[in-house]
């Protein structure tokens, strides 16, 4: 395929690992809008923690330059990128998309024929409304299937390439990320936009209801004393159920599940349902199930083990160990964080430090959600369920 021009706007764990995966066989430029962000991208850095990423840009060339300015990244593009952030609206049970249509129609003023693929999370029917409003059908939805601190590996051998368009250009783009692979057979799908937007939202919420199985499987086999491994490898020995997602945690958080989930809820309207409702809500039972837990140790000092969602991300966002903390510090207790993503001061009511050892030394207890080779020499108590220490 000829060498095309690429541009990816926004460079969280989405657009960052497009970019690179891109600029191996492609003109990449990247777009954001935070100054850092770019002067990252134009030093040869990531973003993003993705040990993936770190080892391409080190050790491949890439074509790959970063700017500030909307004209220079979308004037001169064949096709265009959108991983501009959405954020969940509690008060609005809505998807935030304001970044993303300023994204598009930005690109929109300074090239009106690239073709528009947004990948962010939008719900359903967005894709077709912009469509509508801006009277152009060079606008298509592909889904991603990213896991944080694993998002470039993920892009080179992808699942499935998913794209919400049967239009010429949809199936070229499709092809563009086939190929940028190093999984020539990856099935490609090219669906309706509004089925693609649902299969992103339902793909995640199944994640999120089996992540919610088996942390409730955990509390009651916790709650009875029994020996929770043994269950789950029973459980899962069934062909039918298979391994994967099966390692308890103190609950599903991070950039998609928590607000996906509420999204798809939030989508169903007037629509007979029970099932999404009651994975929002026992993720939020769990969160309180575990801070009870911590608490009935009855440890004078709490040491909590990083506010990340999982091992080899730099997300905090939604994190399930952040809101166990507020849970820990409404009932008073005295809690002593490790984070050295933190400052000192970023946790109202906790002591917050970024020096290992003497957090060690100060808490009688410590709570990590996920076990890490940092705590191996740690001959205190530990509570975790972190049973086959894997995210």
């Amino acid at each position: 395929m000829a060498k095309l021009n690429i541009t990816v706007a926004g460079l969280g764990y989405v657009g960052m690992s497009l970019a690179v995966l891109l600029a191996r066989q492609h003109h990449v430029v990247a777009f954001d809008i935070e100054a850092t962000r770019i002067d990252t991208v134009n030093s040869g850095g990531t973003t993003v923690a993705d040990s993936e990423m770190e080892r391409v840009l080190s050790e491949e060339a890439l074509d790959l330059t970063g700017t500030l300015d909307p004209e220079t990244a979308f004037a001169k593009a064949d096709f265009i990128i959108v991983a501009a952030p959405t954020n969940y609206d509690d008060e609005a049970h809505y998807f935030d998309t304001s970044a993303v249509e300023k994204v598009i129609r930005q690109a929109r003023s300074f090239n009106k024929t690239a073709f528009i693929v947004v990948k962010s999370t939008i719900p359903v029917g967005f894709t077709a409304l912009q469509q509508k409003a801006l009277d152009d059908d060079k606008i298509a939805f592909s889904p991603e299937f990213l896991r944080e601190g694993k998002a470039l590996y993920d892009n080179l051998y992808p699942s499935r390439i998913i794209v919400g368009s049967k239009s010429t250009q949809a199936r070229q783009f499709a092809s563009i990320l086939r190929e940028a692979s190093l999984k020539p057979d990856v099935e490609i799908l090219l669906t309706g936009s509004d089925e693609a937007e649902a299969v992103k939202l339902f793909a995640n919420t199944y994640l999120a209801t089996r992540i919610s199985f088996f942390n409730e499987l955990d509390s009651f086999g916790f709650a009875q004393g029994l020996d929770v491994q043994e269950i789950i490898q029973g459980v899962c020995a069934d062909p039918r159920i298979g391994g994967g997602y099966n390692n308890p945690s103190f609950g599903y958080g991070g950039y998609c599940l928590p607000k996906d989930t509420k999204q798809l809820l939030a989508n169903y309207r007037d629509i007979p349902h029970k099932l999404v409702q009651a994975v929002v809500e026992t993720n939020e039972a769990r969160k309180t199930f575990i801070a009870e837990q911590v608490l009935k140790l009855g440890a004078e000092t709490i040491g909590v083990y990083r506010l990340t969602m999982k091992q080899g991300s730099d997300n905090m966002r939604s994190s399930a160990m952040h809101d166990i903390v507020k849970r820990l510090i409404s009932e008073h207790a005295r809690v002593v964080v490790y984070e050295p993503m933190l400052d000192a001061d970023a946790l109202p009511g906790t002591e917050v430090t970024d020096d290992l050892q003497s957090f060690l030394s100060k808490v009688d207890v410590v709570v990590c959600n996920r076990r890490d080779k940092e705590l191996e020499d740690y001959k205190g108590p530990l509570f975790t369920r972190d049973i086959f220490g894997v995210d």
